[in-house]
């Protein structure tokens, strides 16, 4: 069986102000620590993206600057 269509992708503002609204007082440290490295993983790996899109751009725009 397949997975029923979802619809769109939320947003990106969508789904921060979802994480930033979640209730941390329920939390146990153990959680909290888990959280914390969660987000520095999902922090590191947007970092790799941007630089690598940041190379992309750049190589793009050397090969197709007027000369």
């Amino acid at each position: 069986m397949t997975e029923p269509d979802e619809g769109p992708p939320r947003r990106t503002a969508d789904l921060l102000a979802e994480l930033a609204r979640q209730d941390l007082d329920r939390l146990s440290v153990e959680e909290l620590d888990a959280r914390i490295a969660a987000l520095e993983a999902e922090i590191a790996r947007t970092r790799a993206r941007r630089e690598a899109a940041a190379r992309f751009r750049a190589a793009a725009e050397g090969l197709f600057r007027p000369r």
